[in-house]
């Protein structure tokens, strides 16, 4: 009997997870750098807790209990770290001023930073320049041996997994190991890379990473991770204290201020509950994916839009190297005004974003080819 062999397609990462994603329904949502849409694992999260609160009040607190440890669990797992190393934080802002203003600086001491930040990541450290400390400013470009030279005497540094407005990726191992042998803090500030590219901060020698949910992660805004090590915990005192800080926290009647042992203690007072159920439904949703499957979609996307704005005779910002190429790509065309574009895009359903003038795109995984293809199109020539 003859046998006909039959190929069997593998359906795309984006085919088994579409209906995730109720976007899709509305736009062509390439604007995951800014604000995420949520996915609904993390929409039905909120609902449920919002559900409850209005018919139970707090009656389920131990419920909220458990989502805030099962948080802490998952933004673990997420970045290969232990749940006691992970403290909720508002946004990312709060986890790196937290680092940068609750480090014990010393006269003379010295940060490496870099000049293409985000305020989030550059507005603390021109701080301290006030205050007597030293910033090496540097490049994301520059190669390692000039970081790795100026690591030289420093404290810590500073940078951004992700770029926000280049997309630039860097070598997180190579920046961790410049920093293990030159004896100084690892301090990264993961938004626009983390759910979309895998970290692991005991491989990159990290000491502390913060991250908000609201765009990678598929959360909600207003709800983000601070991971700070023990090592480091030793050396940064919380800059905002309220009950929560104190390792009695559940004892109201204490005046005991005995810090907690883990990272909550950069906890200042009542969490946010319904930002919590997101989150760590938007975080156990990605794990599930997997991070590994994630990137090289989120990967291949980008490589589209550059390579298909380039054709049309845009100018692409940056290197995009299958090592520094990441989920966000910007461009521009001379003479024709950014926001213009963007506000074309968003008349045809597109979501762009407008930044510093050029037009950024950054599609996550569950978007197809087809959908890049279609902004393309919509590009004036």
């Amino acid at each position: 009997m003859d046998h006909v062999a039959t190929e069997i397609s593998t359906p795309a990462l984006w085919e088994i997870y579409q209906d995730q994603f109720p976007v899709r329904e509305q736009l062509i949502y390439l604007n995951h750098a800014a604000v995420t849409p949520l996915c609904r694992a993390a929409a039905n999260a909120m609902k449920q807790l919002a559900d409850d609160q209005v018919q139970f009040g707090s009656l389920h607190y131990d419920r909220w209990l458990a989502v805030y440890a099962g948080l802490r669990g998952a933004a673990a797992k997420l970045v290969g770290g232990e749940a006691n190393d992970i403290a909720l934080v508002k946004n990312t802002s709060e986890g790196i001023a937290t680092i940068a203003m609750g480090f014990d600086w010393r006269a003379g001491d010295k940060v490496v930073a870099f000049e293409e930040e985000f305020p989030a990541n550059y507005y603390p450290w021109k701080r301290l320049e006030q205050k007597g400390v030293e910033v090496r400013w540097l490049s994301v470009l520059d190669p390692l041996e000039k970081i790795d030279a100026a690591c030289q005497g420093a404290r810590m540094l500073a940078v951004s997994f992700v770029q926000y407005l280049s997309g630039y990726r860097v070598d997180l191992e190579a920046l961790g190991e410049i920093c293990r042998r030159r004896g100084c803090f690892f301090l990264v500030d993961a938004i626009q890379g983390l759910g979309a590219f895998p970290v692991d901060v005991r491989r990159c020698g990290i000491h502390a990473l913060a991250a908000d949910g609201h765009k990678w992660l598929l959360g909600p805004e207003g709800c983000g991770i601070l991971y700070i090590n023990a090592e480091l915990r030793e050396r940064v005192e919380p800059v905002e204290f309220g009950y929560t800080n104190v390792a009695r926290y559940a004892d109201y009647s204490t005046r005991n201020m005995t810090l907690r042992p883990d990272a909550g203690r950069y906890e200042c007072g009542t969490l946010n509950t319904i930002g919590c159920y997101g989150l760590k439904a938007a975080i156990e949703f990605l794990l599930a994916v997997g991070v590994e499957r994630i990137a090289p979609a989120v990967q291949a996307l980008g490589d589209r839009i550059s390579d298909g704005v380039r054709k049309k005779g845009y100018e692409v910002l940056g290197r995009r190297t299958p090592a520094t190429g990441a989920g966000i790509v910007s461009f521009r065309k001379p003479g024709v005004e950014s926001g213009l574009i963007v506000h074309q895009l968003k008349q045809q359903r597109i979501v762009t974003a407008n930044r510093g003038g050029w037009v950024r795109t950054s599609p996550h995984f569950y978007i197809r080819l087809e959908e890049i293809d279609r902004m393309l199109e919509e590009l004036p020539i």
